[in-house]
């Protein structure tokens, strides 16, 4: 420690160098809470868990008992062991017995990116529910195809108010905030949007996890997806397509054919046009190429899947570089947001659920990962695949996991009605 600071005083050590060598101690000591308690008013799995952005103190919760509530964690509503455990009580709740609450299990809660005043729901009754905090009123309301799976807002926006929804209908569903109505939606995906989650570096790119097994790179303000992940094509190389692989061999036999035949060499024309033997030029461009196909076929890129199963969990790193997806195949996967390929980082061996969607977390730094993994969760070195700590105390399965940066705090939550927090020592 003394070390490090002579150092980073100077000169030898970069302020941020020196701050993350310290976070990462930290966190390295991460364990099971004992002076800290928050209860909850939940009787079911608990699903979706969201510290606010603004302030972090809040701790928004939603579960499968279709109840939302909201947490204090930095001002402790009591005390229990002589004064030496906090207790932290729900500031509100709403439930099935609220006016205008859900009827079925909520699946995902998030805070409004800009302040607290508002919090959005979506639930397995296919509403989508816009709150005002302080009434705890519903304001608006969208009404979605099928079960809503997972909502989430761009932190970075300030062109709009946009809330992207994977329900399980196929298509992305993008709702705005200020007008009360659809944006527009995004097709491509052939089965229900599991998870989505916005760019850590624009306001425009949304990246989607479907029960097809794709992860899609959408640019909202185009109509189709620019980007699918392919678990095929990592950073060391690519193969090239089917189809111009395909239009390349048949190329290149074309040309043997005629060089074969005609052993003359061609003159050139005066004006320039004449017969030309470079086989890219006898290459159909690509638009041409997805124009032949038939209706109902789909291209090699629209048929290459990031999983073999559901993409059940997506996350971006901090820093916006990397994206962290899960799968119900059990594989959890890096991938380099820039060339959109897979990293093969080898993690290790785990059981995730494959039924439905798990929140993911990862730290400041972006060295660590935090996956729910069945009763417990573990936390990954993100550039190794280990396991570098394994945070034990549930009894069932832990469904979502967040990771309190201001606090350095990992919030779990399971099947059990109340929360286990890990905490630095």
């Amino acid at each position: 420690m003394w070390k490090g600071i002579r150092d980073r005083e100077a000169g030898k050590l970069r302020p941020n160098s020196f701050s993350n060598r310290i976070k990462s101690g930290r966190i390295s000591d991460l364990q099971i809470s004992n002076h800290k308690d928050i209860v909850s008013p939940h009787r079911g799995a608990i699903n979706s868990l969201q510290v606010d952005l603004t302030e972090g103190r809040y701790l928004l919760s939603a579960a499968s008992d279709a109840s939302a509530a909201v947490y204090d964690i930095q001002r402790a509503t009591d005390y229990e062991g002589a004064g030496l455990i906090a207790k932290h009580k729900s500031i509100f709740s709403v439930d099935k017995q609220h006016g205008n609450g859900h009827k079925y299990a909520i699946s995902s809660a998030i805070w409004y990116p800009v302040d607290t005043g508002l919090f959005i729901t979506g639930s397995y009754d296919h509403y989508i529910k816009v709150w005002d905090t302080n009434t705890t009123q519903v304001v608006m309301d969208f009404k979605m195809p099928g079960k809503v799976y997972r909502t989430a807002m761009s932190p970075l926006a300030t062109s709009h108010m946009l809330i992207a929804a994977g329900t399980e209908d196929v298509q992305v569903r993008l709702c705005d905030i200020a007008s009360g109505a659809f944006a527009h939606t995004l097709s491509g995906h052939r089965d229900g949007v599991m998870t989505v989650e916005w760019s850590a570096s624009s306001e425009w790119i949304l990246i989607t996890g479907g029960c097809d097994g794709a992860i899609r790179f959408w640019d909202i303000r185009r109509a189709g997806c620019f980007r699918v992940l392919d678990q095929s094509q990592s950073q060391l190389g690519r193969r090239p397509p089917v189809l111009e692989r395909a239009a390349l061999n048949k190329s290149l036999s074309a040309g043997q054919n005629s060089l074969t035949r005609s052993r003359a060499p061609h003159k050139k024309h005066a004006n320039g046009h004449g017969p030309k033997h470079s086989t890219i030029s006898r290459m159909p461009a690509k638009g041409s190429v997805r124009q032949r196909l038939h209706p109902g076929m789909l291209s090699s890129q629209d048929r290459a899947t990031a999983h073999y199963g559901i993409v059940t969990g997506l996350k971006v790193t901090e820093d916006g570089m990397y994206l962290l997806s899960a799968g119900s195949d059990s594989r959890i996967r890096l991938w380099d947001l820039e060339s959109g390929r897979n990293t093969l980082v080898n993690f290790e061996t785990v059981r995730l659920q494959t039924s439905k969607a798990i929140q993911l977390a990862t730290s400041q730094d972006s060295a660590l990962a935090f996956v729910p993994c069945m009763a417990v969760v573990k936390a990954f070195d993100i550039w190794s695949g280990k396991t570098s700590l394994a945070f034990h105390g549930h009894y069932e399965c832990v469904n979502c996991c967040w990771f309190n940066s201001q606090d350095q705090v990992q919030q779990p939550t399971s099947h059990i009605f109340q929360f286990l927090n890990h905490h630095k020592t």
